[in-house]
């Protein structure tokens, strides 16, 4: 089987997570084993686009991680004879990897990966970050750009991380109710966050990475009907199904980035919105509304639409000040803040973003320069608006957005000023 470089990287993403959960199955010692799957990936990397890809890539990735596991264990003496005993028995694949074509065993060891990963002992940050890396296929860089921290502090969290789940001697189980319910706030924004790396991804060319949308809506289905009775679990659901439909009206034909309010909403999966309102729309008649059901409602508004003019702002900015009560943060403000803008007027929406100038978390974040370019473009200040959109262009590492950011700057300056929209 042959396999250019993007097919090989994605087969990897997917394949990484079941290598990592084999091994740690078998051999427990999660911070080696993970170290040894990471190793068996960069050497597929390097060797698949040219050589192709093996006709049981699974197989062959685990024969890789194994042989460097036992390579490793045969310097230590105290552990020499087992390991050795183990690899020396059998081929490193043989008792671990099933047939190619077999279906996951049951639960699927890349879930009972994920809960291990949100491990109680783990503060919530390391847990994210762990299973961000070991499930979710991103790298350091990436997630400390996720975490606004810089890249060797992420990396020395996710290695103790790593040594601390060791430390803790968890078995590679899916753990009781109790333990499931401790972790699953953990579990519910570790595949919020990869999805949202997925649809618009932090940095590089391509404005979305299909497959690790695909990957976080794969495990919340999973997690889904795992919890089929949890509210939350089927709002984020709920609201992966209602974002990822607009993917492919998101770029024009020269690839540009097309805003929400510009899409061809005849391009947007119908099947998607109307499994995502389904599954909302039910959850919200007997769950108590946490924030992914109100994203996901929000979600439901914009997607039952059938034009932008006929968007019902009234209802969304209600939303949001219901999720602002329930799950208060910088983001939340950004966004409320937009709907202020369409009900009362672009001043009233800027007035709100005042405040995250002077927060941290958002102070130099490139949406909120975009948000504040938006809204004084609306409300007429056209050099202003120019000013910010160049500023968010400078902020964003993604390539499709600063392109975007800096046409819409371009165009503020080869224009007359608008009515403005205040007055």
């Amino acid at each position: 089987m042959t396999g250019g470089t993007r097919e090989v990287e994605d087969l990897l993403r997917t394949l990484a997570p079941q290598v990592l959960g084999l091994l740690v199955r078998r051999h427990g010692q999660f911070d080696r084993c993970e170290d040894a799957v990471q190793e068996a990936l960069l050497a597929a990397a390097l060797q698949w686009p040219e050589q192709g890809v093996p006709e049981n890539p699974r197989a062959w990735l685990l024969t890789v991680a194994t042989r460097r596991l036992t390579d490793e264990w045969r310097s230590e003496h105290a552990r020499r004879d087992r390991e050795i005993a183990v690899a020396v028995r059998e081929p490193a694949y043989a008792a671990v990897a099933p047939p190619a074509d077999a279906e996951p065993a049951a639960g699927d060891d890349t879930l009972r990966l994920l809960f291990l990963c949100c491990h109680p002992a783990l503060a919530r940050s390391a847990q994210v970050a762990l299973t961000l890396r070991a499930v979710g296929g991103l790298s350091t860089a990436q997630i400390a750009r996720a975490y606004l921290v810089p890249e060797a502090t992420m990396s020395q969290r996710i290695r103790r991380a790593k040594q601390r789940i060791e430390a803790t001697g968890a078995r590679f189980t899916m753990p009781s109710p109790a333990e499931r319910d401790e972790r699953l706030g953990a579990v519910l924004q570790v595949l919020y966050l990869v999805f949202n790396e997925g649809y618009t991804a932090s940095s590089g060319p391509d404005l979305h990475r299909a497959d690790l949308t695909g990957e976080a809506i794969r495990l919340t289905r999973m997690l889904h009907g795992l919890l089929p009775d949890d509210g939350e679990v089927t709002g984020l659901l709920a609201l992966m199904l209602l974002t990822d439909a607009h993917r492919a009206a998101r770029l024009g034909p020269g690839g540009e980035l097309v805003p929400l309010a510009e899409q061809d909403r005849s391009r947007w999966d119908r099947a998607a919105i109307e499994e995502g309102v389904a599954l909302v729309t039910e959850a919200l008649t007997w769950s108590p509304p946490g924030p992914y059901q109100l994203q996901a409602a929000i979600a439901a508004v914009h997607a039952e639409a059938p034009s932008a003019a006929e968007t019902d702002w009234p209802q969304i900015l209600a939303l949001y000040r219901l999720l602002a009560r329930v799950a208060p943060n910088p983001m939340v403000t950004l966004n409320q803040a937009v709907a202020v803008a369409m009900v009362q007027g672009p001043r009233a929406g800027l007035a709100m973003l005042a405040p995250l100038a002077g927060d941290d978390r958002t102070a130099g974040h490139h949406r909120l320069a975009a948000v504040r370019a938006h809204l004084l473009e609306l409300a007429g200040e056209i050099e202003a608006a120019r000013e910010a959109y160049l500023a968010a262009a400078r902020a964003t590492t993604s390539i499709p957005e600063q392109r975007y950011l800096e046409l819409r700057a371009a165009r503020l300056a080869a224009t007359d000023p608008p009515m403005r929209t205040d007055a």
